[in-house]
C-alpha cells in the first residue's frame, strides 16, 4: 500500500498538494486552517492593535494604581507577567500567520492553475476564430462581386441584342424574295385577267 501511494505521487504535483508522512489534509485540518486564518485576519486589523494597546495599558494601570493586595503583577519587576503574556501571544501569532499564509499560497497556486487553463482555452478559441476569419476571407474573395455580376449581365444583354438583330436581318432577307415572287405572281394573275376572252 505504501509503495502504491508513493507511486501515485507525481513530480509535477505542487509541493503543497503532496501527501506527507504526517497527514495535514482532511476535514479537521481544514477546520483548524480556517480557524487560524480567521485569527490571523483578526490580528491584521487596526482593532486588534487598539485592543492590545488598551489591554496592556489597563494591565499596567491596574498593577500600578490598584491596592497592593489586588495587584497580580509587580511594577518593581517590570511587569513580568505582562511580558510573559505578550511573548506567549507573539509566539502563537507567528505560526498562525504562517499557516494562514500557506493556505493563501495554496489558493493562489490553484488560482494560477485555473488562470493558466483559462488562458490556454482563450488562446485555443482565438486561434480557432482566426482560422475561421481567414477561411471566410478566402471564401469572400472567391465570391462574385456586384460589379462583376453587373458586367456579366451587360455583356449577356449585348450578346442577346446582337443575336436578335442578326435574326431580324435574316428574316428581312428571307421576306424580300418571297415578296418579289408574290409580286410576280400577282402581275401574272392580273395579266391573265386582262386578256380578252375572245382571242
Amino acid at each position: 500500500m505504501a509503495r502504491a501511494n508513493k507511486s501515485d505521487i507525481r513530480l509535477d504535483t505542487p509541493k503543497g498538494l503532496r501527501q506527507s508522512a504526517f497527514p495535514t489534509r482532511g476535514p479537521g485540518s481544514d477546520r483548524f486552517g480556517r480557524f487560524t486564518e480567521s485569527i490571523a485576519r483578526g490580528m491584521g486589523t487596526p482593532w486588534f492593535l487598539v485592543g492590545l494597546t488598551l489591554f496592556a495599558v489597563g494591565w499596567m494601570l491596574w498593577n500600578t494604581l490598584a491596592p497592593v493586595e489586588w495587584r497580580f503583577d509587580s511594577i518593581a519587576l517590570g511587569f513580568i507577567a505582562l511580558t510573559l503574556v505578550l511573548s506567549l501571544q507573539a509566539s502563537y501569532a507567528a505560526p498562525m500567520i504562517l499557516l494562514a499564509q500557506n493556505r493563501q499560497d495554496d489558493r493562489d497556486r490553484v488560482q494560477i492553475e485555473q488562470d493558466r487553463q483559462r488562458a490556454e482555452r482563450n488562446l485555443a478559441d482565438t486561434e480557432y476564430l482566426a482560422r475561421e476569419v481567414v477561411a471566410l476571407r478566402l471564401a469572400i474573395k472567391d465570391m462574385a462581386s456586384k460589379d462583376f455580376i453587373r458586367a456579366e449581365l451587360r455583356s449577356l444583354i449585348e450578346h442577346l441584342d446582337e443575336r436578335d438583330q442578326v435574326a431580324l436581318a435574316e428574316a428581312g432577307e428571307a421576306a424580300a424574295p418571297s415578296a418579289a415572287s408574290a409580286a410576280s405572281a400577282a402581275s401574272a394573275a392580273s395579266a391573265l385577267t386582262e386578256r380578252p376572252t375572245g382571242v
